[in-house]
């Protein structure tokens, strides 16, 4: 939760909200979060996708996953998997990531699927690194 806007734990009334605005991207864009599981387990570890809220800058690619399964490579496997998702089904040419400047781990992940630094930028009364790839020509 510390880079991911609040930087706190969510009351049971903002966790609801945040779970109706994740489902209903669904509904109002047709893409959004999906689930992330360890197969292994079958444990929730968290979510990875694609989104685009009102006044964003972009189509963002984005994950959250818990401290336990970090270095694992599942943030990495999981963004690739909805770049190529996102690519194939969203008519756009460019995927963004928004990182806070201090959020090392989220950096090297975005380096990792191929994305590199674009810009500087304020969201939610947030400094944030503006990542992105391009489709791929052809």
């Amino acid at each position: 939760m510390k880079y991911i806007g609040t930087g706190v734990t969510l009351s049971a009334s903002e966790a609801w909200r945040s779970m109706a605005s994740l489902i209903g991207h669904w509904s109002l864009r047709g893409y959004g979060f999906w689930a992330v599981e360890e197969k292994s387990s079958g444990k929730l570890i968290g979510r990875v996708g694609i989104w685009n809220p009102h006044g964003w800058p972009g189509i963002e690619v984005g994950w959250t996953l818990v401290k336990s399964s970090w270095g694992n490579g599942y943030a990495t496997e999981a963004a690739l998997a909805a770049i190529d998702w996102g690519f194939a089904n969203i008519n756009t040419d460019e995927l963004i990531s928004l990182i806070i400047p201090e959020n090392a781990a989220s950096i090297r992940v975005s380096e990792r699927i191929g994305q590199s630094f674009k810009e500087t930028g304020r969201m939610m009364d947030l400094d944030v690194n503006i990542y992105s790839i391009r489709k791929e020509k052809g």
